[in-house]
């Protein structure tokens, strides 16, 4: 199964996956100079980059990436840190087949900034689910949840290096599961 990453910013979940082993023939990044095409070149992973605000629309760059995903035979889109919500074009051409990662217990907290959410709101919990993208942010059918601890004093550095730690050892398991269940012509 040949994998998509796509990445927004510093790509530690991509470099987790890689490490892991799973087939990541392509990166696509929508931030020239994002620190996970340097990790993606350092593996000999190609990469495809693209500005949103070079085409007329989101379908337009969506068709443009479905054609290099094609290009390269995947299989799976997985979501780590790519910070655009996917549009009806490329949900179409991959649904079922599109997984995410984000920082907290969803339902709560969705969207940016997930982290400093669950700080203000004093929470004792919060922590890392990965799920199916569906047209919505961070609602889609949820795969996997692994909590987290937010001890008194934590600070939102100390936090975050928390749930980094839970998703570089969650997503690639994951990742993995999604892959065997497709192999068997499990869908969501």
């Amino acid at each position: 199964m040949n994998i998509a990453v796509f990445a927004s910013g510093n790509g530690s979940n991509f470099e987790a996956i890689v490490q892991a082993g799973a087939e990541v023939k392509l990166l696509v990044c929508d931030k020239p100079g994002a620190y996970a095409l340097e990790r993606a070149e350092s593996h000999g992973i190609q990469s495809f980059v693209f500005q949103p605000k070079n085409f007329a629309s989101k379908a337009d760059y969506e068709q443009e990436i479905i054609a290099k995903l094609n290009e390269c035979e995947i299989d799976l889109i997985v979501l780590a840190g790519y910070m655009r919500l996917i549009g009806p074009v490329l949900l179409k051409a991959y649904e079922g087949r599109i997984i995410n990662i984000h920082p907290s217990l969803l339902p709560a907290f969705p969207g940016l900034d997930a982290i400093g959410q669950a700080m203000n709101a004093g929470v004792k919990v919060s922590g890392v689910t990965v799920h199916f993208v569906d047209e919505g942010m961070d609602t889609g059918p949820i795969i996997a949840q692994e909590p987290v601890k937010i001890e008194d004093g934590d600070t939102l550095d100390e936090v975050t290096k928390k749930i980094q730690q839970v998703e570089h050892q969650l997503y690639p398991a994951i990742v993995q599961r999604v892959i065997e269940d497709l192999k068997r012509g499990v869908r969501r």
